[in-house]
């Protein structure tokens, strides 16, 4: 591992996912405002580069010119890590990143040709936030931190905290994914209540639409016990490590701020900012998730236990 990072190779790395979360945003703008098929062509819009920006299409054509800009940088970044960087994983991680951009936008351009098809548009979604953690993961190996040698801490206690994070990290994910399924099914305002469902703290599940959305509520629980959790177990272990304590202070905040969204989401009908704003602060704590967990596991390790002392004897090597 080399002793000093490459400056300009990190700072691409951090503009890249800096510039990936503002197009989840837009992205989640087209749907929002149930621009998806406000341009019915693609890769080209009412045949042009450039149409008239008014109505939907200013958002639909808008993300595709965002996300033409945000997908050169990986490919910057991929060659210059190709070319730059001694450690073969991240020369690896780098190229992963450029072909989860590339199938990204294949994957745009056929969820328009074949008018948003359920299972085509919620890969898109998910692939949108691997894409987002495999940059905000570059960002991370490539700073200063990451490739400065760190003293090891130990770590007691159970569950430990790197696996702890990977778990709230995973749980988090599937949680969006399962936002993203509410999303593209229309489901958002299946339940029109919070917090509670038609009244009840479990609604009739007489429709796929009220299913999917009361499982999300409930993915909603999950995600805050488990973040929680995570949490906790960071700051009575670790509180004087600042780069566990600030990411797992951040993690906090953005749960509340997204559990207010979603309650907000509900309450406004779906207004535009709210809706949007769930989903990019969702995409955010997932990061948070994941940086915390790559952050424990490279500075955390087990407590070694305390070898038995052997007698030597005579003639035996100990």
């Amino acid at each position: 591992m080399p002793e000093r990072s490459n400056a300009g190779l990190h700072r691409l790395a951090v503009l890249t996912s800096g510039a990936t979360f503002v197009l989840l945003f837009i992205g989640g703008l087209v749907t929002s405002t149930g621009s998806g098929l406000a341009v019915p062509d693609w890769p080209l819009s009412f045949g042009q580069v450039f149409p008239e920006m008014t109505g939907g299409v200013l958002f639909e054509h808008g993300h595709r010119l965002a996300a033409s800009v945000v997908g050169m940088l990986p490919l910057v970044l991929a060659l210059w890590t190709v070319v730059r960087e001694p450690r073969p994983g991240v020369r690896a991680l780098a190229l992963l990143a450029l072909f989860a951009v590339i199938l990204q936008g294949v994957l745009g351009g056929v969820t328009v040709l074949y008018k948003l098809p359920l299972a085509v548009s919620v890969t898109h979604a998910c692939l949108a936030q691997v894409f987002f953690c495999l940059t905000v993961t570059l960002a991370i190996v490539t700073g200063r931190q990451w490739t400065s040698p760190e003293r090891r801490l130990s770590s007691s206690g159970w569950p430990a905290v790197p696996a702890l994070a990977a778990a709230a990290t995973a749980v988090v994910f599937g949680q969006i994914a399962l936002g993203a399924l509410v999303r593209h099914m229309g489901a958002g305002l299946a339940i029109p209540d919070f917090p509670l469902a038609f009244g009840r703290i479990i609604p009739p599940l007489v429709t796929p639409l009220i299913t999917v959305h009361f499982a999300h509520r409930v993915g909603a629980l999950l995600v805050t016990a488990m973040v929680v959790w995570t949490i906790t177990r960071v700051l009575r272990s670790h509180a004087d490590v600042p780069v566990l304590r600030r990411p797992a202070l951040l993690a906090a905040c953005l749960l509340a701020l997204q559990l207010s969204l979603g309650a907000l989401t509900i309450w406004s009908h779906r207004a535009v900012v709210p809706t949007t704003a769930h989903l990019a602060i969702g995409g955010a704590l997932l990061a948070t998730c994941l940086t915390l967990s790559l952050r424990s596991a490279r500075l955390l390790t087990a407590p070694v236990a305390q070898a038995r002392s052997v007698p030597l004897r005579e003639g035996v090597l100990a």
